[in-house]
């Protein structure tokens, strides 16, 4: 098992995408070794050369999903710590969640139950938050030593942003309160403003 996505080789980043598409087009309760290798359009046995089960290939999955994601967010952050904070909460929190976006967030919802009682799991959705949390926090941390940001604590600023933009992206995901998610990051946006901004 790979430690991070930069050290997968080009066909394991193959199944990395086939595994994506068929999340996409079929969700977590279906997906099946079979549905990925038909993605691939490789033999299962490309598939099991690489992992041993389902389960050992969807944590592959997550770190490289972080890996792309927190690559994505690194390579759009500029010098302006609050133009950088409010591009993150639009990445993670976007106004409009396109359908693909859409698809792919719910089918990490679907598979974060698999944490309650499989330490591998737990293991990669707090890698996930940790990662996430230390984007947010060196962006704070970055804003109040250049004094755009009050002299806050980065960590506790940056863990109470997280909590807000995933129980926003749970209620958007899993109810049709649309409009609460809204205004959830209206009030996000307008609490960095008022609480943060020197």
């Amino acid at each position: 098992m790979t430690e991070d996505s930069d050290t997968l080789g080009a066909t394991e980043k193959e199944i990395m995408y086939a595994t994506h598409q068929a999340l996409v087009k079929s969700g977590y309760a279906k997906l099946s070794i079979s549905l990925i290798s038909d993605e691939l359009d490789k033999a299962k046995s490309t598939i099991y050369h690489y992992y041993d089960s389902k389960d050992a290939l969807l944590i592959e999955f997550l770190r490289f999903s972080i890996d792309r994601f927190e690559s994505t967010i690194n390579t759009t952050i500029g010098d302006n710590p609050k133009d950088d904070l409010d591009h993150i909460i639009t990445i993670l929190l976007p106004s409009q969640l396109k359908k693909e976006k859409r698809q792919l967030h719910s089918v990490l919802v679907a598979i974060s139950p698999q944490a309650l009682d499989q330490e591998a799991f737990r293991e990669q959705f707090t890698e996930i938050d940790n990662r996430l949390t230390a984007i947010i926090e060196r962006t704070v941390r970055r804003g109040v030593r250049t004094n755009v940001f009050q002299d806050v604590d980065p960590a506790q600023e940056a863990e109470h942003i997280l909590s807000v933009i995933k129980g926003t992206m749970y209620t958007r995901l899993t109810t049709n309160r649309e409009a609460a998610a809204v205004r959830a990051r209206t009030s996000l946006f307008s609490y960095i403003n008022s609480h943060l901004m020197a």
